[in-house]
């Protein structure tokens, strides 16, 4: 779910943001990809990560005043040089910046995690620890695992992949280093992976769009049309390929949902959006959520959607 745990108010969607979507759902079907199945929820039949190629990216520049998470240890710099070359591809040359939401062991550094940082228009904890299904399959263990299913989809096409975290580090990073990791990047397209912490009943998937925000350090003006392309992109894709219906509680059923209180987005200079792939909450997304082949058609149907938008 967003760094933030609470369950945001629903909102209707932007009469140019649904209109956007239904363009995307329009688009030729895309076949998904189907892995082993998982019922238990763990990292079986993920897709394991490629060469060292891919190294976990963290920001580099200090800031005034610096995150709780700004040096924690293990993690390599962002844009670290490959030791492989990348295959040729139709996304060869584009910079994607993955963002696995939450970190594995937050629950361990409370404290720490609940620091404040500025998010441009005011201040936030530095991240949360996340969500999990009733069974206790984590969030974040749910975002790595997607992450590299998607960061190897991505690979194949020819794109660099930068991963914000790679469960490397022993908490965060915070809200405004992920944002950070990918401006630094100069990503073209940056997409956090999340999923929901709702009340049962409440199911399907959305996608979180930056709103138009300015101030302090925020200043999305550069950024709101192409994330809104971005965004619709993906839940067009992400609907034909795992078969899951946009989100009946958030986006008045566009599944596309515009928030101005991320510091993830509110901070970031380059398009990105936050995908909830699901309510860990509600029993049937839950089921979904754990299966390892569903996880696969999830990261699919984002990495189409990912690969529509940077084909133009």
């Amino acid at each position: 779910m967003p760094y933030d745990d609470s369950v945001p108010p629903t909102r209707r969607a932007r009469p140019l943001l649904v209109a956007t979507a239904l363009a995307a759902l329009c688009l030729t079907a895309v076949v998904g990809c189907g892995g082993a199945q998982d019922p238990a929820g763990t990292d079986t039949g993920a897709a394991k990560p490629g060469p060292e190629a891919e190294a976990t990216a963290s920001a580099s520049a200090s800031a005034s005043t610096p995150s709780p998470a700004a040096s924690p240890t293990g993690a390599q710099p962002s844009g670290a040089t490959p030791t492989a070359p990348l295959p040729q591809g139709p996304l060869t040359g584009r910079t994607v910046v993955i963002d696995p939401g939450h970190n594995p062991r937050n629950r361990e550094h409370t404290e720490e995690i609940n620091q404040q940082v500025d998010i441009g228009t005011g201040r936030k904890e530095c991240d949360t620890t996340g969500t999990s299904t009733d069974a206790g399959y984590a969030e974040a263990r749910f975002t790595l695992d997607v992450s590299h299913r998607l960061r190897e989809l991505l690979r194949a096409q020819g794109a660099r992949v930068v991963l914000t975290h790679d469960d490397d580090r022993p908490f965060g990073p915070c809200i405004d280093e992920r944002a950070r990791i990918g401006n630094e990047a100069k990503a073209d397209a940056v997409v956090s992976v999340h999923a929901d912490g709702s009340a049962v009943g409440n199911r399907g998937f959305h996608v979180i769009l930056p709103a138009a925000v300015k101030g302090g350090g925020a200043d999305t003006s550069k950024i709101v049309k192409s994330s809104a392309d971005l965004g619709a992109r993906i839940a067009g894709n992400f609907v034909r390929t795992t078969g899951s219906a946009p989100s009946n509680y958030i986006g008045g059923g566009t599944g596309l949902d515009t928030r101005g209180d991320l510091g993830g987005l509110n901070l970031s200079t380059v398009p990105k959006v936050f995908v909830e792939c699901g309510n860990m909450r509600d029993p049937k997304d839950a089921a979904l959520l754990t299966d390892a082949g569903w996880r696969q058609k999830a990261a699919q149907g984002m990495a189409d959607g990912i690969a529509a938008y940077l084909k133009g």
